[in-house]
């Protein structure tokens, strides 16, 4: 199918962009365009103004600030994050996640930031930045506010963005001990949507958990923070009781509903299953 007839524009400034936003006209940002497009071939999605931010400059950063907090900027690729050193070496949960996005089409012009603002509750971004307590930095006629990521997502696909703004990046804090984790998902192929996804980071001072972050994804109507599966982990060392009573909480706060990917049951038990898995893989870089 073809998409229905709008108007497009490529910004050279935010400014620009935002001048755009305010014209009134039904718009969306483009940015790695990889959920927007098929959206709008479909007719699932029908935005009057299509404004393209891709000659934007300063948005296509991945790098740490003074305090050590990591900046992603919109137009940085999927592709970029899975090359990055830099993410190896300060997020193992980001780097574990950055190859397991989509494919490589995909990830050569989609976008983290683009990920978050799709909202896709099988969207794999952000569970990683959900347990990472990371934040999205949005620029409006009012000027920037930053929104966390366990209050940026409404819905299935909605978002906290108002329509005059537009999300220029993700903000990661630094990490206040030893971090590690993971991020683990059964996909039915190569490239699919994950049937279900676990993001975890943990951080640890002297073998005791001082933060830990779990997160899942395609299991409920959007992503979901195991809170209580977190604060089982912290206070204390990684042992096989705490990961197990992680486990348990963790796949009782999912919330699967029975499609043609599996039943709920069997996703709730991928949820534990892949809770032990990264936590038992934490314990060993940790050790």
């Amino acid at each position: 199918m073809y998409p229905s007839r709008f108007r497009y524009e490529a910004p050279r400034s935010l400014v620009e962009a935002l001048d755009l936003l305010r014209t009134g006209d039904e718009a969306k940002v483009l940015a790695g365009g990889q959920s927007l497009v098929p959206l709008m071939k479909l007719r699932f999605a029908a935005p009057a103004l299509v404004v393209d931010i891709n000659n934007v400059p300063g948005l296509a950063h991945h790098e740490l600030d003074a305090e050590g907090n990591l900046h992603v900027g919109a137009l940085c690729r999927h592709a970029d994050l899975e090359r990055s050193q830099l993410l190896k070496a300060v997020q193992p949960t980001m780097a574990a996640a950055a190859p397991l996005i989509a494919d490589p089409i995909v990830r050569n012009r989609g976008t983290l930031v683009g990920s978050l603002c799709h909202a896709d509750p099988q969207g794999d971004w952000a569970s990683v930045v959900l347990a990472l307590d990371g934040s999205i930095v949005a620029e409006g006629p009012a000027g920037r506010r930053t929104i966390a990521a366990r209050d940026f997502v409404l819905g299935p696909f909605q978002n906290a963005l108002a329509a005059d703004e537009i999300a220029v990046e993700a903000v990661i804090p630094a990490p206040r001990g030893t971090p590690a984790g993971g991020y683990l998902k059964l996909e039915r192929r190569v490239g699919d949507f994950a049937t279900v996804g676990v993001a975890v980071a943990v951080e640890t001072q002297e073998g005791t958990v001082t933060r830990a972050g779990i997160a899942l994804t395609g299991v409920g109507g959007s992503t979901i923070e195991a809170t209580d599966a977190e604060h089982a982990l912290v206070g204390g060392p990684l042992t096989p009781d705490s990961v197990a009573e992680a486990a348990d909480l963790a796949a009782a706060a999912a919330r699967p509903k029975t499609d043609h990917r599996g039943t709920a049951a069997f996703k709730r038990h991928l949820v534990r299953t892949f809770v032990v898995r990264a936590l038992d893989r934490t314990g060993e870089e940790a050790a």
